[in-house]
Order: structure tokens, then sequence, then C-alpha cells
């Protein structure tokens, strides 16, 4: 079964340090899920949350205590996946 990768979000920057600033482009109250992982595709965090209606952005806190390098977030949303790389820095 081939999996097929639907663009529904994008960061606001590739590039991190202590949040991610998604912009979705098409919520309509469902559910996302993300999850980040390092560059050796271990997961590092999990985000589950129910998406408001009339909310584009979504702030993922917290990621501050993570170790520098680049990582792989993998957003679900219904049937629709997506994977992007980022990078943490200073």
């Amino acid at each position: 079964m081939n999996e097929i990768f639907i663009m529904f979000a994008k960061v606001k920057s590739s590039v991190f340090i202590n949040q991610l600033r998604l912009q979705l482009s098409d919520p309509k109250g469902e559910h996302i899920q993300g999850i980040l992982k390092d560059d050796q595709g271990v997961i590092c965090r999990t985000l589950e949350k129910k998406l408001l209606a009339n909310k584009n952005e979504l702030t993922w806190a917290g990621l501050n205590d993570l170790p520098y390098g680049r990582y792989t977030l993998e957003l679900i949303q219904g049937e629709n996946k997506m994977k992007l790389n980022l990078v943490k820095r200073v």
C-alpha cells in the first residue's frame, strides 16, 4: 500500500529553537497528530491536538530541551499525512 502525502500544513520556519509554529491550510475542527523524530529516526516528542475550525495556526512549545540537530516532523490529520525536515539551532 502506497502512502499519499498531502500538504495541509507548513512551518513558519524550518529552523527552530524552542517551539514550532505551524500554519494549517484547512483545520476543519479535526485532530492533528505530530511526531518529531531525530536524524536517527528516534521519536523525541509527540503531539495530539483537536483543532478549532476557525484557528489556522498551531504552536508546539516546549522543545527547548531537545539537542541541536536535524529532525523530521511527521503530521497526520485525518487520512492525510505529510513530512517536513527541520533543524534545531542555537
